[in-house]
């Protein structure tokens, strides 16, 4: 009885067990039907007709229609016997090369797509042009575990219910590829004015490689070079797949597209795509095209028009000097917002590229960098009255030879204050600034500021306050904001407001100040850098009195930039209330003539925008913060005058406790140059020489400098020797 007692506890024990396992599967077969089966859509819906999406619409800030994104769903199905066999297999040789050989889910894809992900290489998709096919017709476009699986099911039952054929085919029928445009026939024609039956092997590739992401791959984007890179992906993959030869691929890349123009009714391009683009980002393509937002921008028409013409009529002055572009951007540096955006002189114009948007480019910016190399030089103790001597100098610069800058125009000026180095944009002053401020302050400081395109101090030497590192306009933008917002960085927003279709608002910007943005350079610094670029006076050496830059009865302060090679001239001028900058260049980025430099090309452009921004406005001159006083120095040296000493003075602001630690050396015997009665060019000279008393200034780099010296000639020699 006892053993029968043991036997009879284990039996009970055991069936309950199974009572509670079999309770649990129960449950969770109950809770995966609720939560992913229970709502999920028939795959015999592939092949009824789609609900027609909801447009998205995009305003400017006071309720003008910019662009409507997606209108509806333009679609016209055709038969697979009806699509070249090239059109299937670039689809199938980019999205899914083992198509016919898997079933619903590629398991081995799967695999190669997680490794290559995990090991840092470019992201990869393992997802069937089955699973692509029911997640676009027939899913949401959350990314969620039970998302994945309600993909899975519907892949297999879809695998189950139709042929390989009719797969291919309903996916080319209904997959986006970008705009209105759903299917391949409706793609054909919106980006090539044909039908599907017509396409070439070139034309098809391009077409293949859209769906993955529309907008990021459209050559109507933002990023149009994107669309031929990745066509020339599709055709690779076409040709080590099998599909093509190797000579068929080489011609199809070399065929010009001839794209078909998107409507005109289209306002501000590129910056309607440069909104689009960001609401896909976060909101993905598939919401984005379909969820019915309202987007209200922080556009203003008024003066996104005045800038497009503005561009536009400078431009068309120019082709003489083999200028063939120009671009714009107007923001509010208090809010962030961006007012204007003009990406190129026509977003039409094939010619030129027109709708690569040169606001997002990467581009030298020439001279116009140098406010953010004197920022860190006031960092750094360093006042608007430094002195540099600005003549004839190399630095070493291994292992390449040395670097001996030139000035824009081809002098030396002798002795010359931060000041006036900066407000006339003298080259050797800057180098030299940058040598004492060292590449990598600079570096800090416009990261601080906003340019995000520094990165590695090993790329750059002592040209980089010259220009030497490529900006995009909008960080450009960024930065001098920095100096309009008194120290306070606020990034650049396009977006006001977006509600979905019911109404309800997703997101909404918050009224800015500068109070809202983070600081990142003294008050101190950023009014003395506004002064000197407001100070008409201190740019007459480069400018002279009455230059485009000069708008009288304003304060605004501006600062212009050519490259070396004429291959880029900006200008970039602020007040409070707006920042505006301006290029002109050529977007295959061949050099313009010699006769654009820093008061042509870009200036005119930004003058017209200014004037027209400050219509009936009164600006005032920057108003000193507590912490800055304005004294008096001596001119030559910029520093206070020795006790019982005078000397030719000058004022200036310096921030307070900051002041120079030096005194003002005075006449003092020197040795100079029997011949040239000036100090030897040769430290080494011991021959010829006389002693005589001289007002000698010594720079901060070491280099001295006789005031009064004789200087017949200050232009440079012809071989100029380190």
């Amino acid at each position: 009885m006892k053993g029968f007692g043991k036997f009879y506890a284990k039996f009970r024990k055991k069936r309950f067990f199974g009572l509670v396992i079999f309770i649990l599967a129960a449950f969770l077969i109950a809770l995966s039907y609720f939560f992913i089966l229970k709502d999920l859509p028939s795959p015999t819906r592939l092949n009824s007709p789609v609900n027609i999406p909801q447009s998205s619409q995009i305003f400017d800030r006071n309720g003008e229609l910019l662009y409507t994104v997606y209108l509806n769903k333009n679609r016209t199905q055709i038969k697979l016997s009806e699509i070249p066999k090239h059109v299937q297999d670039a689809t199938v040789a980019i999205e899914d090369k083992d198509f016919y050989r898997h079933g619903a889910i590629d398991v081995r894809g799967i695999i190669r797509a997680s490794v290559a992900n995990i090991s840092g290489k470019p992201i990869q998709g393992g997802s069937t042009l089955t699973q692509q096919l029911v997640k676009s017709s027939l899913l949401t476009p959350e990314r969620s575990v039970q998302r994945k699986i309600k993909e899975i099911v519907l892949a297999f039952a879809t695998e189950i219910l139709y042929s390989k054929s009719q797969i291919l085919e309903m996916y080319l029928n209904q997959i986006p590829y970008g705009g209105t445009a759903y299917g391949i026939e409706a793609g054909a024609k919106t980006y090539f004015g044909k039908s599907a039956h017509n396409l070439t092997l070139s034309e098809a590739a391009l077409l293949a490689g859209l769906p993955q992401s529309p907008t990021l791959y459209s050559p109507f984007g933002s990023r149009p070079e994107l669309a031929k890179k990745r066509q020339e992906l599709v055709l690779s993959r076409m040709r080590e797949q099998g599909y093509i030869t190797k000579e068929e691929e080489k011609r199809a890349k070399e065929e010009k597209l001839e794209y078909k123009n998107i409507s005109d009714s289209i306002k501000a391009p590129h910056f309607v795509l440069y909104v689009k683009d960001l609401l896909e980002k976060k909101y993905g393509e598939k919401f984005t095209e379909e969820g019915g937002f309202q987007v209200r921008t922080t556009l203003d028409s008024a003066i996104q028009e005045f800038a497009e013409l503005a561009v536009a009529s400078e431009v068309a002055k120019l082709r003489g000097a083999r200028v063939s572009n120009g671009a714009a951007v107007v923001t509010d540096p208090g809010s962030g917002d961006i007012l204007a955006l003009v990406g190129s002189k026509d977003y039409f114009d094939s010619s030129i590229d027109g709708n690569v948007n040169i606001a997002l480019a990467r581009r030298q910016p020439g001279s116009s960098i140098k406010p953010i190399n004197y920022a860190a030089g006031l960092l750094n103790g360093y006042s608007a009255a430094t002195v540099f001597v600005d003549k004839e100098i190399c630095f070493p610069n291994p292992p390449n030879p040395y670097y001996c800058p030139r000035n824009y125009d081809g002098k030396f000026h002798g002795v010359v204050s931060m000041r006036e180095a900066l407000g006339s944009s003298l080259n050797i002053p800057a180098v030299k600034m940058l040598k004492l401020n060292t590449v990598e302050a600079m570096m800090a400081t416009a990261s601080a500021m906003g340019i995000t395109t520094f990165t590695d101090p090993g790329r750059y030497g002592l040209s980089l306050t010259l220009g030497g590192g490529e900006v995009t306009m909008m960080d450009m933008a960024t930065a001098f904001g920095v100096f309009a917002n008194k120290g306070y960085r606020v990034d650049l927003n396009p977006i006001l407001e977006i509600k979905d279709s019911r109404g309800k608002v997703l997101e909404r910007k918050r009224d800015q100040s500068p109070i809202f943005g983070e600081k990142v350079l003294p008050e101190e610094v950023t009014f003395i850098i506004s002064d000197i670029l407001a100070d008409n006076g201190a740019r007459t050496i480069a400018f002279g009195t009455n230059s485009v830059l000069n708008i009288p009865g304003q304060t605004v302060s501006v600062k212009t930039g050519t490259t070396n090679d004429y291959r880029d001239n900006w200008t970039i001028g602020y007040t409070p209330e707006y920042v505006v900058t301006t290029w002109v260049g050529n977007n295959d980025n061949s050099p313009m003539g010699a006769v654009v430099s820093g008061v042509t090309g870009a200036s005119p452009i930004w003058r017209e925008i200014t004037e027209f921004l400050l219509k009936g406005k009164k600006t005032s001159p920057w108003s000193p913060p507590k912490n800055v006083v304005r004294l008096s120095a001596c001119r030559y040296s910029g520093y206070f005058a020795s006790e019982g000493a005078g000397c030719e003075t000058r004022s200036d602001y310096f921030i307070r406790n900051m002041y120079p630690k030096k005194r003002d050396p005075g006449k003092q015997n020197v040795f100079v140059d029997k011949d040239t009665q000036d100090l030897p060019k040769d430290p080494k000279q011991t021959e010829n020489l006389e002693l005589k008393e001289h007002y000698v200034i010594t720079d901060e780099t070491g280099d001295r400098y006789c005031v009064d010296c004789p200087h017949p000639d200050l232009s440079p020699s012809p071989t100029p020797t380190p």
